[in-house]
Formats: structure tokens, sequence, C-alpha cells
């Protein structure tokens, strides 16, 4: 019987996280594991109990591993610790814990390790992007992903980083779909200030969030339809198609975190060696750095 291993995502509402999951069950299958994928529809509490159940089910139909991209960063240690308790190995994708180093000391035997792309890196490359296609700076509309998400604050930490000097950002926060995205921007032209910021580009935190910002103020502000919009997550049929047919200025591709994760748990299952603390996946622009031009330039 072949080990289990149970692939907590956050919605089935986001591209990426569906992406995340395909990946799974075709790493899962070559690799000759079972897996199952529970979606937690970006509510934290569901996620808790969708594990709790997982990891306290009778011995025997408890998996062997939990994958996890948590709704909320540090609120899941106390299942985390529960999982690593029994064995059970703890990996987090695209989220990084104060706790992990806690964890592999009090359970050296189990695997617990975070697999996930270089967050603020993703930040610093859209930085770039919008440098590259504003040489002499401008205003950025920039949607962020949710508030209490360290997602967020690293891709922001490193966005403000390379951005620099001539630039002024207005933050707008959404909820990683179009509908945040769409949201968030309607809320702020409601603003009276809105009026006396108008953006030379708007920089989101994912794909979903810029169509959905875009969508909102080209229906209110149709002039803006013609600056530069950046996402971010780049899936062939998401971003960058967008980037190539001209909705988009710009992407950064995100590789999936499932499939290098269970390649760890399975590494782990057949020497019982735990893995390293960190996997750290490189992201990349859309179109390549070099080949960004100046917003306009011929």
């Amino acid at each position: 019987m072949s080990a289990k291993v149970l692939v907590s995502l956050l919605s089935e509402e986001q591209d990426f996280q569906v992406m995340q999951a395909a990946d799974a069950r075709e790493t899962a299958a070559r690799l000759g594991l079972e897996v199952e994928v529970e979606f937690a529809e970006s509510h934290a509490v569901l996620q808790i109990q969708q594990l709790f159940k997982a990891i306290h089910a009778p011995e025997g139909e408890r998996p062997t591993a939990v994958l996890v991209e948590p709704v909320v960063g540090e609120a899941f240690e106390r299942v985390a610790r529960s999982a690593t308790g029994i064995g059970i190995g703890w990996f987090l994708v695209n989220l990084r814990a104060g706790y992990i180093d806690e964890l592999r000391a009090a359970h050296p035997e189990v695997a617990v390790a975070m697999v996930g792309s270089d967050q603020v890196e993703v930040g610093r490359i859209q930085g770039r992007q919008c440098r590259a296609l504003l040489p002499d700076g401008g205003r950025v509309l920039s949607v962020q992903g949710p508030a209490d998400s360290s997602v967020t604050h690293q891709r922001a930490e490193g966005f403000a980083e390379t951005l620099g000097e001539g630039f002024e950002v207005r933050v707008l926060n959404g909820g990683w779909t179009g509908a945040g995205g769409d949201k968030a921007v309607m809320s702020w032209l409601r603003l009276k200030t809105a009026d006396a910021f108008q953006p030379d580009a708007v920089a989101a935190q994912n794909d979903l969030m810029a169509v959905g910002a875009r969508r909102a103020l080209t229906t209110n502000r149709p002039d803006w339809a013609k600056i530069p919009y950046l996402g971010c997550d780049g899936l062939p049929d998401g971003g960058q198609k967008l980037v190539n047919e001209g909705a988009f200025a710009a992407t950064v591709i995100l590789p999936s975190s499932t499939g290098p994760a269970l390649e760890l748990v399975a590494r782990w299952l057949e020497s019982r060696e735990p893995p390293a603390r960190d996997s750290i996946l490189q992201p990349r622009s859309y179109p390549a750095e070099a080949d960004l031009q100046p917003w306009g330039a011929s």
C-alpha cells in the first residue's frame, strides 16, 4: 500500500492553487504516492478543522505527511505540533514560520520543512519590471494580498526595496482573487483622494487581482486601460497569455511548490533522512527583464 499524503491548499478560486493541486496529483502518481487534495475555501478555521480531522483519524487512515499552504501563517503551529508528535511529516509550502526550527529539534526523525518560492525576490522582480517600464518614475497602484499574509508582506518588502526613489505608491489590499482586486479598486475609487492619484502603472501581487483591478479601473476610467498592468503567478493560460495578448505588460512566473515537496516526501520515506529545513524555488520575469522596454516606446 502506498504512503498517503494530504495536500491542503487555499482555494479552488485561485488558478495557482488549482495548478499546484494538479502538480501534486501528477507528481504523486509518478512517485507511487497516494495523495488527497483538500481546499480550504480561504478560511483558516475550515483548514484547521480539515487538518485535525486527518491527523486524528484512526491509525492506518492517517496521512504519512501533510503538505499545507496555510491561510494564516503562525495560527497553524498547534496543528503542526499535533502532526509531528505522532510522526506525521509536516511541509509548509509557499510560507515561512518561526516554529519550524523548534519542531525539527523536538522530532529529528520526522520530516519538517518549508518549500516555496523566494517571495521577497518576487517583489524585487516586480519592482525591477516597474523601473524598466517607467524609467523616469511615476505613480504605482499596488494591489496586494491580504494584510495578514506573510507572502503579502514579503513581496511588498522586495517591491519597495527595489522600486526605490522616484515612485509614489498607493497600496490596496485584495484577497488573491479577481473579485478581491475588483472590490479593492472600486472601494478606492469611491474615495475623494483617488482623484488626486492617477496611476502610471498597476502592480498586483497575483494575476487574478491584476485582472480584477484592470476591469474595475477601465470600466470607470477607460483611459487607464493604456497604462501597464503587472501580475504574478505567470501560468501559461493565465498571466503569460495576458502578456502575449497585450492586456498585461509583465508577470512573474512562480514554480509550483507541491511537486518539489512531494519529491522530498518520497526521499524521506525511502531513506528516513529528514530533508533540509528550506527548499527555495526561484521565480522569474515574463517577459525576461532584459526584454522589457519603457512603456509606450516603439
